[in-house]
């Protein structure tokens, strides 16, 4: 994607699909950017409400307001400059942490917690049977359901070389597993501590329902408090690195995809800065709201991240690395899986589940689905479009279907004719071949 020289994650997409796919694709990835946007404000929020003791709307009010004016003001170059900074400060700043909490004297040893139950049971936690296939598709969801993302895309394509863009990815999965150790420790600590010896006292975090609140109730009371500014420090750091993005992404994504592309194609460059410009505001404005909806707004960013695995991903995996795949393909494939995703039921939005995979069951009320259906739907997904691309296009040319038909033009597409300059071009490049192969037989 780098040496085609795209802009988005979406170019390939509508210069393979079209214009209309493109807008459809470009919905879950738009509404996952604002929801992820939402999400992590929301947590920023609940984080300084319990350090710092303030209003989390407050928090929320003005992390968004700075976002998106540091954004607005100064584009890619600001987000990646910032960038770097957020990064080492939130490096420093967690590392430095984890040796205060795993010193406290409230906290037993996290080798010994390990596998032997103390103060609550063992951290590492046991892995049962039943549970693999659900556990191998949030892992898969995860890995690969992040990469169809423009958030990761924009840093990629802004690369001055096919090779640095390789090596960015490289650190930076190497980068994400250095970073979630500080987590593991931190969370490992939480469950090592006898919380009746803190002033936070008991029950502990997990028996009141606060388990995802344990960063910032183990730097609030298992760290001094110049170390647990330092750590708030690090988790608005890592906020804010990924709030612009999302901001940036799904803005440009609008400004380039949608607006120069399909509603003005011949807008000047300022135009669609202008529309960058706006709708940062306005995606800004929306996350900010959505983010006093609290733990719904997580709900909803695991969703929209459940639809962009399952219909974006094979997308883009087709468009890469599956020559001759086409729009008809891609629009079965995309409606196909939205509608198998919708029959397996979301909890979250009381939709109970029309098809029942293996292993589901009934809990508290609620169906849990223990098959790793998120995997299985993209991947019926990515078939689909190879299938119906395959079996359309043959359609055609078999003349099965009349050519009248075709409303996307695919046929037009692939019996288009080879310019001259390139006919006259490859003709040359025979008598050459041909004119040379002689004298180097005879020599």
């Amino acid at each position: 994607m780098r040496s085609k020289s795209y802009v988005t994650m979406m170019d390939p997409l509508q210069e393979t699909y079209g214009n209309t796919m493109g807008t459809l694709l470009f919905l879950p990835t738009l509404i996952g950017d604002v929801f992820w946007f939402a999400a992590i404000l929301s947590a920023l929020g609940a984080t300084m409400s319990v350090i710092l003791d303030i209003r989390g709307y407050l928090a929320i009010i003005i992390s968004a307001s700075t976002v998106v004016l540091y954004t607005l003001l100064g584009g890619l170059n600001s987000v990646a400059y910032t960038d770097v900074i957020q990064l080492v400060f939130m490096m420093v700043s967690l590392w430095t942490c984890v040796p205060f909490a795993l010193l406290n004297s409230a906290t037993e040893s996290i080798y010994y917690t390990a596998v032997n139950e103390f103060y609550q049971v063992p951290w590492i936690g046991k892995l049962e049977t039943e549970y693999v296939g659900r556990w191998l598709d949030e892992l898969l969801y995860v890995a690969l359901g992040s990469i169809a993302w423009q958030i990761y895309f924009q840093r990629v394509l802004a690369a001055s070389s096919s090779r640095q863009a390789r090596l960015t990815s490289y650190f930076a999965g190497f980068g994400c597993v250095f970073m979630v150790i500080p987590s593991v420790l931190i969370g490992a600590v939480a469950v090592s501590t006898d919380w009746n010896q803190t002033s936070y006292g008991l029950p502990t975090p997990n028996e009141r329902g606060e388990s995802s609140m344990i960063l910032p109730i183990v730097l609030q009371y298992l760290c001094p408090t110049y170390v647990s500014v330092a750590g708030l420090g690090a988790i608005a750091a890592a906020v804010m690195s990924s709030a612009d993005s999302a901001l940036l992404s799904a803005s440009s994504m609008l400004a380039h995809n949608i607006y120069r592309k399909i509603l003005r194609k011949k807008a000047t460059e300022k135009e669609v800065v202008c529309i960058m410009r706006v709708s940062m505001v306005v995606f800004g404005t929306a996350a900010a709201g959505l983010a006093f909806l609290s733990n719904s707004v997580y709900d909803l960013w695991f969703l929209s991240g459940e639809l962009v695995y399952a219909l974006l991903f094979p997308q883009l995996c087709c468009v890469l690395f599956i020559p001759n795949t086409n729009t008809y393909g891609s629009a079965a494939g995309f409606f196909f899986g939205f509608l198998l995703r919708l029959l397996a039921g979301e909890s979250s939005l009381k939709i109970p589940p029309v098809i029942h995979y293996p292993g589901c069951s009934l809990v508290d009320g609620v169906y849990v689905q223990l098959f790793p259906f998120k995997t299985f739907t993209m991947l019926l997904t990515l078939g689909t479009i190879v299938v119906v691309s395959y079996l359309v296009a043959f359609l055609f040319k078999r003349k099965v279907l009349p050519r009248r038909w075709d409303i996307c033009s695919i046929m037009k597409e692939s019996e288009a004719p080879v310019p001259l300059p390139d006919i006259e071009e490859q003709i040359g490049l025979q008598i050459n071949i041909v004119y040379i192969n002689p004298i180097e037989i005879h020599t």
